[in-house]
Order: structure tokens, then sequence, then C-alpha cells
């Protein structure tokens, strides 16, 4: 089930700034009021928490992962200096003085 945010109202329907998690059914009714202290609140848009996909592209892009896949990769060890950390094409570095 999802967990949404919900941000708490003032009399006059605008946000005071605090907001609460709670985890409903996706097909369940958007709240209108706080359960535990009953003042007016509605449910906040915001971004998905992505941790599970960030995860997986994370060991996608492994050294490892992308020597296997025949590419090379380089990181930058110093300023205008990159060595190659994946792969076996290209040179070994590349810049430097």
């Amino acid at each position: 089930m999802p967990t949404y945010v919900y941000e708490v109202l003032d009399k006059t329907g605008k946000p005071t700034g605090r907001t609460f998690e709670i985890v409903q059914s996706i097909k369940a009714e958007a709240l209108t009021k706080d359960p535990e202290t009953g003042e007016p609140v509605r449910r906040a848009i915001v971004a998905p928490n992505l941790g599970l996909a960030m995860s997986a592209n994370k060991s996608r892009l492994s050294n490892k992962n992308l020597a296997k896949l025949g590419l090379t990769k380089y990181e930058r060890k110093g300023k205008g200096y990159m060595e190659r950390v994946a792969g076996e094409g290209g040179p070994r570095s590349i810049g430097g003085e």
C-alpha cells in the first residue's frame, strides 16, 4: 500500500506547514480531517520515492557490469586527468601533464 503525505490546513484552507504521512489503500478516499486532531487536511503532491529503482540502476552501472558489456568507463582522478576504471578499450588514462 502506498504512503500518502497530507498537509494540515488552517481555518481558511491555507497550509500551515505541518504534514504527516499515512499508509492507505490506493482505492481509499483521500482524508479530509487529521485522524488524531480532527483538523482539516488535504493530500499533498510529492515526488515518489524511487529508492529501489535507484539501487537497481547502480548495479547496472557498476564497473564490473560495464566491462562485461564491452563498455569503457573513465573517472576523474585529478584536474584534467581521467583514468580508465572499467573495460579494456581505449587508453589507460586521458589528459594529465
